[in-house]
């Protein structure tokens, strides 16, 4: 927080503050070209599997290339933390902050969920928002964000002292144990910064922190995306609910989540580009 000063202001101030903004990664080069044909196809859609996430905990899913799947809610407003991976390759994992640096801090319809180097393509896109409505709020709130990180125990216990096993890190990190028999140093590795699906979050005006209120999701409202590889997910359903008081709770009120995954006829999807590994020589200037 820069709310305290101790240095003296420059004497050429007005010359170092005040410049004007530059986005820092125009996305217009983006490929966007496929919204159109997506919209169309899901039209077609039909469900081939779907998974309950109980509350205070996680589930991996699979989602196979040219599928489409959905987080819903289904019972009460519950806010969920989405990792996604490549699913024969756990490296390449989704990449939060370069999807935030291309696209803002809240994701919706035609943005894409980018992966890690050295890969950064599309492992998803979004194509459906029913709270796409909202916008941001007078207090520059908004859904779907990728600025924070995930609710975690080691946060936890730097801030209250306490341990707790409920926090969607620890859910994501059993669901992965649990499913793909990894250990848990090995899903420590590869567990990463999330989607907060479902929650409305921002940044305070004054000292800038990072502020959750309570979710405007309810029953029926979904978030879809769709398949550009084959998929792993895994999604937590937050031990804070809704997020309208706190986020590492066994008080708050919580609510399952469904993911279902729905296929298409393959023709619908006739030419779309597909989503390229980076085509960059990785010699970083070595060779």
């Amino acid at each position: 927080m820069k709310t305290r000063k101790f240095s003296e202001k420059p004497k050429d101030l007005s010359s170092r503050v005040g410049a004007k903004t530059v986005v820092c990664y125009p996305n217009d080069n983006i490929d966007q070209s496929n919204l159109n044909i997506l919209h169309k196809a899901r039209n077609h859609l039909t469900k081939v599997n779907e998974v309950i996430i109980p509350p205070r905990d996680a589930k991996i899913f699979e989602v196979r290339e040219g599928n489409f799947f959905r987080i819903e809610s289904i019972e009460g407003p519950q806010v969920g933390d989405l990792n996604l991976f490549q699913l024969n390759n756990l490296d390449e994992k989704f990449y939060s902050g370069k999807s935030r640096a291309l696209y803002g801090t809240h994701l919706s319809v035609g943005d894409k969920m980018m992966s890690s180097f050295p890969y950064l393509r599309s492992l998803a896109t979004i194509t459906w928002d029913t709270l796409d409505w909202y916008g941001y709020d007078e207090d520059g709130g908004s859904v779907h964000d990728v600025i924070g990180t995930r609710c975690d125990p080691y946060t936890s216990k730097l801030l209250s002292g306490k341990d707790y096993h409920y926090c969607c890190h620890s859910n994501l990190i059993r669901s992965l144990v649990k499913e793909k028999s990894l250990s848990i140093k090995e899903a420590e590795k590869v567990v990463h910064d999330v989607l907060n699906v479902f929650m409305c979050t921002g940044f305070t005006k004054d000292t800038k922190q990072y502020f959750m209120k309570a979710s405007p999701v309810r029953p029926g409202d979904y978030l879809e995306f769709f398949a550009e590889t084959d998929l792993l997910g895994a999604l937590s359903a937050c031990p804070g609910g809704d997020c309208g008081s706190e986020h590492s709770s066994d008080v708050a009120k919580c609510y399952p989540l469904k993911v279902s995954v729905w296929s298409v006829d393959p023709s619908y999807l006739k030419n779309l580009k597909n989503s390229e590994i980076s085509k960059y020589n990785n010699t970083h200037g070595l060779g």
